[in-house]
């Protein structure tokens, strides 16, 4: 194998759960203590590996910027961020979808507000379907926005379901299933092909063996 130093961002949390036991079924040997680890910056020499484990918006930031050569990025990311970084496998692994929620019977007037962490994602669908709407951005606790009056609707995540049933809400629309990728930085694409292509080839296998 190369000596080559390969980077790679990732979201803490479930995520970097998911993709670490992708990475050891693909025969990367990564140290039991890697999961429990409270570093932000874990290296793994032995296989020529360095992780930076990031926020999830942050990691394409790092992988467009070159200081992480790959990611693992949910679409969601990919799709609100809009990055110059390439997206080479999806990984199939973190599964949910964007949806549309709000409490039950509630009347809309002109130019709802929708409160949501993706607003080009949500200023999009809402445009698609021919809807005049007011988005807030907040970065946290979506499922507060109705609750409390700033606003009718919500565009989040959901797994679940869980959290908005606990909160009172219900889902409204569906608006777009979603799995983590593997990204990757242009520049480390050319540099150091060989490796991210047997990462590639590697994970795929596993990915395929697993349907």
């Amino acid at each position: 194998m190369s000596a080559t130093m390969v980077t790679i961002a990732m979201p803490k949390g479930r995520i970097f759960e998911e993709a670490a036991e992708l990475l050891r079924k693909a025969g990367y040997k990564l140290p039991p203590e890697f999961d429990d680890s409270r570093k932000l910056i874990i290296d793994v020499p032995e296989e020529n590996l360095r992780f930076i484990l990031a926020k999830p918006m942050d990691v394409v930031t790092y992988v467009e910027h070159g200081v992480a050569d790959l990611g693992i990025a949910g679409k969601d990311v990919m799709l609100e961020e809009d990055r110059d970084v390439y997206e080479v496998l999806d990984l199939k692994i973190s599964a949910c979808y964007l949806a549309v929620a709000g409490l039950p019977d509630t009347t809309y007037g002109v130019a709802p507000k929708v409160a949501t962490k993706y607003p080009k994602i949500a200023s999009s669908y809402f445009r698609e379907q021919g809807e005049q709407v007011e988005i807030i951005k907040l970065n946290g606790s979506i499922e507060l926005a109705p609750l409390i009056g700033l606003a009718e609707r919500i565009v989040d995540i959901v797994s679940t379901g869980r959290t908005l049933k606990e909160n009172g809400l219900v889902e409204l629309q569906r608006i777009q299933d979603i799995t983590s990728r593997l990204i990757v930085n242009p520049v480390s694409y050319r540099m150091k092909d060989q490796y991210i292509d047997d990462m590639v080839e590697r994970l795929s296998a596993v990915i395929e063996g697993a349907k």
